[in-house]
């Protein structure tokens, strides 16, 4: 038997691997990384990610994050090249605070890691994990109406369109429109899958 983890290093479900990514809950060790993927560009997109973003917030990231997996509140996920060990960038989904039947999605990759297809190819595996382990009758998203991206991620997990309204936006310090997105549970399992891109 090898040594017993540490208790940042315990995970709360194993990984998930796809053809090119490894989809892992997040250790205090990857703070750094993960700061140093979060551009003014990619948190301009994002709610709740500002900029900059420290390795001290990271790890307070991680920590309050993982401490919602282990609840069963929450499934974050970090995801990892397969090819060379970098992190490209993270999808979680939350239960809603005002709503236990509800799981909140937010996904982003590193600048760096945009157009290779990768969050095509990880959203649906993290989706089905988040599903797996999440007791919730729904998924939602809210999305900038503007991001091509994101709202080709969300029409490819086949969340249906709710319609304009509003999020609050703790990175900026104020509330923002958004186009919001819906997927009743069981709802994924009547699409066909999707291949990733080549």
């Amino acid at each position: 038997m090898g040594p017993a983890l540490r208790p940042e290093e315990a995970v709360p479900f194993g990984p998930v691997r796809t053809r090119r990514l490894c989809l892992r809950c997040p250790v205090e060790g990857d703070a750094p990384a993960l700061a140093a993927l979060m551009s003014g560009r990619t948190s301009d997109r994002l709610a709740s990610w500002p900029h900059p973003f420290t390795p001290a917030m990271a790890r307070e990231r991680i920590q309050g994050l993982r401490g919602a997996a282990f609840a069963g509140r929450s499934v974050p996920l970090v995801m990892e090249r397969l090819a060379d060990g970098a992190l490209a960038g993270w999808f979680a989904a939350s239960l809603a605070a005002e709503n236990d039947d509800i799981a909140l999605l937010t996904y982003w990759l590193g600048e760096a890691f945009h157009g290779a297809g990768l969050m095509r190819e990880a959203a649906p595996a993290a989706l089905a994990l988040a599903l797996e382990r999440l007791p919730v009758r729904r998924v939602r998203a809210a999305v900038q109406a503007d991001n091509a991206a994101s709202l080709a991620v969300v029409r490819q997990l086949g969340l249906r369109p709710l319609g304009p309204g509003r999020i609050w936006c703790p990175a900026r310090n104020r509330e923002e429109d958004c186009l919001w997105f819906d997927l009743p549970r069981g709802a994924e399992a009547a699409r066909p899958p999707v291949p990733p891109r080549p």
